[in-house]
C-alpha cells in the first residue's frame, strides 16, 4: 500500500482519427455557416420599424427593380465611405444607414418639398 493515488488529475488520451475528422468537420461547418450569415447580412436591404411605418402611411410600394436600384445606390455610397446617405428617386427619398444597409426613413414626393435633410454625409440620385 505504498502506492500513491492522486485524485482529480487528468491524463490526456489519444484522439481517434474518426473522432478527430468529425470534430474538424463540425468546425468547418460552423465557419461556413458564419461566413454565409455574414455575406447574407451584408447583402440584405433592411427597413427599420420607423421606415416601414412611413412607407405604409405614405402609400409607398417598392418593387423588385426599385429595390435593386436602392441596393446599387447603397453599394456606391459604401464605396465612397458614406455612413448615412440620402437616396433620391423620382418620387421618393430614403435615408439609409449604409454600414447596416438599413433604410431609416422614407418620404414621398410631397413630403420632400421644402424639407431640410440633416445628419447625412452623402446623397445618391437615382434616375
Amino acid at each position: 500500500m505504498s502506492e500513491r493515488l492522486t485524485i482529480g488529475q487528468l491524463y490526456p488520451s489519444k484522439i481517434l482519427p474518426a473522432a478527430q475528422s468529425a470534430a474538424q468537420r463540425s468546425s468547418q461547418q460552423e465557419k461556413t455557416q458564419a461566413s454565409f450569415n455574414r455575406i447574407f447580412q451584408d447583402e440584405l436591404l433592411k427597413f427599420s420599424n420607423h421606415a416601414a411605418k412611413r412607407l405604409e402611411q405614405r402609400g409607398i410600394e417598392l418593387k423588385g427593380e426599385q429595390l435593386a436600384r436602392i441596393q446599387n445606390a447603397i453599394d456606391k455610397a459604401a464605396a465612397k465611405g458614406s455612413k448615412e446617405s440620402l437616396i433620391l428617386m423620382k418620387d421618393m427619398a430614403l435615408i439609409v444607414n449604409v454600414p447596416n444597409r438599413t433604410v431609416v426613413t422614407a418620404m414621398d414626393g410631397s413630403s420632400i418639398q421644402d424639407n431640410v435633410f440633416t445628419q447625412i454625409d452623402s446623397a445618391v440620385v437615382i434616375s
